[in-house]
């Protein structure tokens, strides 16, 4: 079955059942020509209520215009009709379905077929379920609600209701973090008991709506019986004082101080319940006998469904032990959580969806069990791609700076001698006016011909540039 016939919310409850049903009819080489009718004998529907199933079967998909089943209609020559040739969609490789038996579209209802296929597929995906997720996948066809999802209790009872038939095992509290984990089966584990006076519940009726069921919404008074409350006699103070005086005379259902009593039949607890109970004996005192019968009832479910004393035991010793290594049992005993503990942690098995699997080894030879094991190396792997996909999406640090090596420094030269600051244009004409050969000899002399030629001009200064020349170079 396509995986979006049980999860689309476009396609009733019958479409399911129908779609199971004219899947196996079109195995055959002439494929379905069951009539209407024929189909609704085989599933134990009414002929209205698969029509509808088969409307949405057959017209486009308001989602992505598929056809799931393609009708071929036919007439002999001479006008009598003839039952239509149905044949279902083939499926594309990449499309998401699920395994479902046929008999199980025989022997469900279409709301429990929904449920068995969610819950097969993710029994395969190994998705853990919630009661809420299987509420979230199932949805109200018709009334005032019709497209919203169905609640929590509706779920829980309709789960109840499927594991009733033993089309499923409900393992309570054993799943992914305390979820129910859930076993399908090809076929139901056990017989189940049909009440022969009880009228099936075919959902149907005169309404032409698309659930059925009759347009009154009222009864006629006149034909009920009137409903008439006694009232309870006294005064409320007396009912007070006589309830605080019978307090005590009964057992106590909770140790929580608010002073409700139980006036039920005494403790009694066979010995196939003690027996398993011995390794916390030293601590039921410390148990209140509401909660030590919930323990009896817990340990009897248990026996009573395969699970043997020794295996209880066991487990109960082991657990037990380490309890006492972390935590003396005289302080758990005064907290009055040794109790709790037995129904929470103590009794409830430990380990994946197989019965034999007993905390992750196999009871029977006391392997590890193979289940676990798959799961533990695939968690490993999943782990392992996600630490190299963050390794790769991780920003690579930057390389350091290559160091420079030190830079040696040369000494600079002196910088030239810029010679005497020149004089102003009128004081230049004085110098040059007031210049005898001696003070121009003197300015080659100390300032060389540059300076000299600045000070006093060309016309001053080269007559005695051979005498500067000859003392300077004598030879």
């Amino acid at each position: 079955m396509p995986l979006r016939l049980v999860v689309g919310a476009q396609y009733r409850d019958a479409a399911l059942s129908v779609y199971i049903k004219i899947a196996a009819l079109a195995t055959r080489p002439e494929g379905c020509t069951a009539k209407v009718s024929v189909l609704a004998e085989y599933l134990g529907l009414s002929k209205s209520v698969v029509e509808r199933g088969l409307k949405d079967l057959t017209t486009p998909d308001e989602v992505d215009g598929l056809i799931e089943v393609i009708t071929t209609r036919r007439t002999l020559r001479g006008g009598r009709g003839q039952s239509a040739h149905r044949i279902v969609r083939k499926a594309s490789e990449a499309e998401h379905f699920v395994w479902v038996p046929v008999r199980a579209a025989d022997a469900l209802s279409p709301r429990l077929l929904r449920l068995y296929a969610l819950i097969a597929y993710a029994e395969v995906r190994n998705v853990p379920l919630a009661v809420g997720d299987l509420g979230g996948m199932l949805y109200h066809h018709t009334g005032k609600k019709a497209g919203q999802h169905l609640g929590d209790r509706q779920a829980a009872r309709l789960l109840e209701e499927l594991g009733a038939t033993g089309w499923i095992t409900v393992h309570a509290r054993q799943g992914l973090q305390g979820r129910h984990a859930y076993e399908t089966h090809r076929h139901p584990v056990h017989a189940v008991a049909q009440a022969p006076a009880a009228a099936p519940d075919i959902h149907d009726g005169s309404g032409a709506v698309g659930g059925g069921g009759s347009l009154a919404s009222r009864e006629d008074q006149r034909t009920d019986r009137p409903v008439k409350r006694a009232g309870v006699g006294g005064s409320i103070r007396r009912r007070r004082d006589a309830g605080s005086s019978a307090r005590g005379h009964g057992e106590k259902r909770s140790n929580s101080g608010c002073g409700t009593t139980y006036r039920g039949p005494g403790l009694q607890l066979s010995p196939r319940v003690w027996q398993v109970l011995e390794p916390v004996r030293p601590e039921l005192p410390a148990i209140s006998p509401y909660v030590l019968r919930r323990i009896g009832q817990e340990i009897g479910r248990q026996l009573s469904a395969g699970v043997g004393m020794e295996r209880l035991t066991a487990r109960l010793t082991a657990r037990y032990s380490r309890l006492t290594a972390h935590a003396p049992a005289a302080e758990n005993a005064q907290r009055g959580d040794v109790g709790r503990w037995i129904l929470g942690a103590g009794l409830p098995r430990h380990g994946c969806r197989l019965d034999s699997c007993e905390s992750g080894t196999t009871w029977s030879t006391g392997e590890r069990c193979h289940l676990c094991a798959n799961i533990a190396a695939e968690a490993e792997r999943l782990a392992a791609v996600a630490a190299e996909q963050l390794l790769a999406a991780a920003p690579r640090p930057e390389p350091p700076a290559p160091v420079r090596p030190p830079t040696t420094w040369l000494p600079m030269p002196p910088p030239p001698n810029p010679g005497p600051e020149l004089p102003g244009p009128a004081e230049r004409e004085q110098l040059r006016a007031a210049a005898t050969p001696e003070t121009v000899r003197q300015a080659l002399a100390e300032h060389g011909v540059p300076a000299a030629i600045r000070l006093y001009g060309r016309a001053l200064v080269l007559p005695h540039l051979t005498e500067h020349h000859d003392e300077g170079n004598p030879a």
